[in-house]
Formats: structure tokens, sequence, C-alpha cells
């Protein structure tokens, strides 16, 4: 790592600083501080916060209190991260959970949390995850 001197005045005359962090949002880095979000490769997605993925999902018949799960993948997506979800169609007794499950793959499930059996057709799921910050 290479690090740079910075001449500061202080209210006693020059101090060096031997390190320097910056805080801010990785999207307001400049590129040569947090990559191009042109770059492809190991580098890919650097600088970004929010990854998303839609897949057309077909729910078997789920009988009460029975789950389904789905692995989607969502390029950019880390242990630790958030994942959302949300079914475009009539889900009123159709719990959805999202959570990352390994690099690259956020894993749905879908529970029935009603007394009665659905069965719904296919329809699309969206997916979003969004990076954790570090405090």
């Amino acid at each position: 790592m290479a690090y740079a001197q910075v001449g500061v005045i202080g209210f006693d005359g020059p101090i060096d600083l031997q390190s320097l962090r910056l805080y801010g949002l990785p999207e307001a880095a400049p590129a040569v501080l947090n990559g191009t979000p042109l770059l492809t490769g190991a580098l890919f997605g650097s600088g970004r916060r929010e990854f998303a993925a839609e897949v057309s999902w077909d729910l078997p018949s789920l009988a009460p209190g029975a789950t389904s799960l789905l692995d989607v993948t969502v390029n950019g997506a880390r242990a630790g991260d958030f994942a959302q979800a949300s079914l475009v169609s009539s889900t009123r007794f159709i719990e959805l959970d999202a959570a990352v499950w390994s690099n690259n793959t956020v894993r749905m499930v879908a529970r029935n949390i009603s007394g009665a059996t659905f069965d719904l057709a296919a329809a699309t799921l969206s997916v979003g995850v969004v990076k954790r910050r570090v405090p």
C-alpha cells in the first residue's frame, strides 16, 4: 500500500500526517480510489451498493404452513448484505423471505401463512441486494 505525505498547518506549525482515512459514499469516491463502473472481472461492481435481479417463479401448490425455496443469482451479492424481494402477484397469504446464501446467490423462501392451500400462477420475482455499511 502506498502512502502519501500531506502537509497540514496547525496552531503550533506544520503537522506531518502519516495516514489518512477518507469517509464517504463509494459512488462519490474518485475512480482512482474506488475503481470505475465500466471495469469487468475481479473489480466488477466496484463502488456499487445496490444489485438487483428478476426471474420468473412458478410456485408449487403450497399447503398451509408449507414452504418453497428458490436460489436466485444476483451478481455482486456477498454474505452480510441485505436482501429483499417482491413477487408480482397477490401474495397476501404468502410470506417471502430473502437472504444472501452465498456469494452471488440469494435464497428465497415462500411460506403459506394461511389456513388454505394456494397455487399461484408464474409471476415475476424481483430481488434486491444492498451492501452493508461498515461502521
